[in-house]
């Protein structure tokens, strides 16, 4: 059974930092493009970063680069989101997903086959 499990959610305020995590069971991972969507509420599902299988590119959204680091430890966990310098507007459910074995890390939701539920992040003003 796939499964994506999301991890270190919570409440902060704003300007603080928040590491939140994701593990995957079920298949092999590690060599697979993981990517870091969130949606607010009353919004939809949006990009927020990316990496390729072998951790040797990245991309993120304009709203959070240079703010947010994704990275991946597979021996631990497939990928890894460091938030710095956190925003009320960064308020929302954090979604990690998983692409193709060796496929490319892209901004599109609909190339990625596996979701995990969610992380609930809150950033007070």
């Amino acid at each position: 059974q796939v499964q994506l499990v999301e991890s270190g959610g919570g409440l902060v305020q704003a300007g603080d930092s928040l590491r939140v995590s994701c593990a995957a069971s079920g298949r092999p991972f590690s060599v697979r493009p993981m990517a870091w969507f969130r949606q607010a509420p009353g919004k939809e599902r949006e990009f927020v970063a990316a990496i390729n299988w072998s951790g040797s590119s990245t991309d993120y959204s304009d709203s959070v680069k240079g703010r947010f680091t994704i990275s991946r430890d597979n021996a631990k966990a497939p990928v890894l989101l460091q938030m710095n310098s956190l925003k009320p507007e960064d308020t929302a459910v954090y979604y990690c997903a998983a692409g193709d074995l060796y496929g490319t890390a892209t901004r599109e939701a609909t190339r990625y086959d596996y979701w995990g539920q969610g992380t609930q992040v809150t950033v007070s003003s």
